[in-house]
């Protein structure tokens, strides 16, 4: 098993570090950026689908173990060490996380807008500089260069917070934890579990990509093999058919496999967020003439309010009834920038060295300003505070997730949105594009620190990991624009039936709200706002202070807001996902529970991988629309 988290740093550096193994030797590096890669497209594509993003560690380490040991079989290599795996983990990491909320929701919502408000749909143009009357959207270089020192910002945040978070505190990080326990088992038990994980990864990837192919391909020849994307339910709502009001079957398993790697509760919470919305409320809308046609879009177009409302209010209160994190957030931020004082201990020749992140900071800061002022039309002292306002935020981000596996961007973006709201009125753009470098700086922080605590158990070294996750964000940059431009060509899709983009949705209406006020919007919307904000505060309280017993019958306010911005069908295909990984978990505890995680990942991979390509062949003319 990992060492246990409770060392003395002495005790680490005698007992658990390996200072003499190889850890990020090439094969890792490259081995790392291929599954980053897949994973990166892949979390592309369920992002947009579904608005969230999926855990990478474990996955990308049980895929790397089945690699290499198939590789060695062939002998064609030697199989993949524990420390190298971990490496390896790390650089997927940093290149899957480029797809995070923080990241994609702002990016999402940024060309939702310009598109709306420009018509400019080209990604060919460059935007203008600050002042400029109309903002286009941004070319995929500059946007390159922009998610990569935004990551890499993150990357940085970390350094002077890994000590006390990890070291000397001990947090959990509860992903961190499950990633060394995983990676030591699989490479502990003789391959045993390694292969048995790893074949039930390639099954499901496999199972999802042939139903893909026979759902999205469409050639003349394969006629009777199409499997349609929909299936209808036979009962009415409000004397239409239940499909029109978005409640039917989907058959894309992507939506599935997301839902088995959720919380029962959350998936759950789905369901009825979906019944409600689609079957309750928005009959009723329509009945009173809020909402003037039975679809998708128009539906959504005014739900996103109470659930973007929920949302926020749900975050912030759990946010701040995590008090105690939050204040030791400030009195790190303290230490860290105060510095250590005597003389050099042991342990300093294996972290990071202190001045990293100073010198990171003053090399990357400029050029995150220069590029918000350019490309987002932000004056230019407004950039100047988003820098040091998301580095505070990332150490209050990274601390969060330490003592709760959640990265409070939910929290956070709409703080940085509050504060560019009153310092830069009617900047849309602006108020976007300053949350994604908080959310963005917070995520790539807290995710750094993720694998460091799954370092710390498996004695891996903390510079070889900053190393490791500065080339995965690099080649996640690299990747994450084009794939967008690919895979979504024409962003009046998104918040679409097809596109849903939940997440980007939300950042856009709270921008508008933030940004123009909610004066001009319809007397329902703002008390529809007024219930989402309350609902919200009394969930999150639910959550913190219910009896236990009491605790898994409390909705989950992500699962009731995300309900509320994506088609009933795909919160009725999550519930499903979730409800047959609850049987499995239950039913089968010794044969299911370690191949749960696995087959939901082969799902989600298949099936997105899949999605990717027969867009790609669409795009080209070579399968039909």
């Amino acid at each position: 098993m990992p060492a246990p988290s409770h060392l003395t740093e002495e005790q680490w550096l005698r007992d658990v570090h390996q200072p003499n193994v190889p850890q990020l030797t090439l094969r890792a590096i490259v081995g790392g950026a291929l599954i980053g890669a897949v994973m990166c497209l892949s979390n592309l594509y369920v992002f947009f689908k579904a608005g969230w993003s999926m855990g990478v560690t474990i996955t990308a380490g049980i895929l790397a173990f089945a690699l290499f040991k198939g590789l060695a079989a062939l002998r064609l290599g030697r199989p993949l060490t524990l420390l190298e795996n971990n490496a390896l983990t790390t650089v997927a990491s940093g290149a899957g996380y480029m797809t995070g909320g923080g990241n994609m929701a702002a990016w999402g919502a940024l060309v939702m807008v310009i598109a709306a408000g420009s018509g400019a749909l080209s990604g060919s143009e460059a935007g203008g500089a600050a002042g400029d009357a109309v903002l286009t959207i941004p070319a995929t270089l500059p946007m390159i260069l922009w998610f990569a020192l935004i990551a890499a910002l993150g990357v940085f945040c970390a350094i002077p917070i890994k000590r006390q978070l990890i070291n000397l505190e001990a947090l959990a990080f509860p992903t961190g934890t499950a990633t060394a326990e995983t990676l030591q088992t699989i490479h502990g038990s003789g391959g045993a579990e390694g292969s048995v994980k790893a074949k039930a990864l390639m099954w499901g990837s496999l199972f999802a990509a042939v139903l893909g192919w026979c759902r999205e391909a469409k050639p003349a020849w394969m006629q009777s093999f199409n499997i349609p994307p929909k299936i209808a339910l036979g009962f009415d709502i409000a004397g239409r058919k239940a499909a029109d009001w978005t409640l039917n079957l989907k058959t894309e398993v992507v939506l599935i496999g997301a839902g088995a790697l959720m919380s029962f509760r959350t998936a759950w919470s789905l369901l009825l967020g979906s019944i409600l919305t689609y079957g309750v409320l928005a009959p009723a809308m329509v009945a009173d003439g809020v909402i003037t046609t039975v679809d998708y879009k128009s539906i959504a177009g005014w739900t996103v309010w109470p659930g973007a409302s929920l949302l926020v209010a749900a975050g912030i209160t759990s946010f701040l009834l995590d008090w105690k994190s939050v204040k030791r957030s400030f009195g790190g931020i303290g230490s860290a920038f105060g510095g250590r004082k005597g003389p050099a201990e042991p342990i300093d020749a294996v972290e990071c060295p202190a001045w990293w992140f100073p010198a990171g900071f003053l090399l990357l800061g400029p050029f995150v300003v220069i590029l918000m002022a350019q490309l987002f039309a932000i004056p230019w002292w407004a950039c100047v505070v988003a820098v040091p306002l998301a580095i505070v935020m990332g150490f209050i981000a990274a601390r969060v997730t330490g003592d709760t596996d959640v990265t409070p961007t939910k929290a956070l973006g709409p703080v940085t949105q509050i504060v560019y709201g009153a310092l830069s009125p009617d900047n849309l753009s602006g108020n976007i594009m300053s949350a994604n470098v908080t959310a963005g700086i917070g995520l790539h922080a807290a995710d750094l620190l993720t694998t460091q605590k799954t370092g710390w158990l498996l004695g891996g070294s903390p510079r070889v990991q900053f190393l490791a996750q500065l080339i995965g964000v690099a080649v996640g940059a690299v990747l994450i624009v084009p794939a967008f431009n690919m895979l979504i060509p024409d962003p009046t899709l998104l918040g679409g039936e097809d596109w849903p983009a939940p997440s980007c949705v939300v950042w856009k209406g709270v921008s508008e709200a933030f940004s123009a006020g909610v004066s001009a919007l319809h007397s329902t919307s703002k008390i529809a706002i007024a219930i989402g904000l309350a609902l919200g505060v009394a969930l999150a309280l639910l959550e913190k202070f219910a009896p236990k017993f009491l605790k898994p019958f409390v909705p989950s306010p992500s699962g009731l807001g995300i309900a509320m911005v994506i088609p009933g069908a795909n919160g009725i295909a999550m519930f499903l996902g979730g409800l047959l990984a609850e049987i499995a978990r239950r039913k089968f505890p010794k044969a299911g529970e370690p191949r749960v995680v696995p087959i939901a990942s082969g799902l989600i991979a298949g099936e997105s991988l899949m999605g990717v390509l027969t867009t790609v062949l669409k795009v080209k003319g070579w399968l039909p629309m």
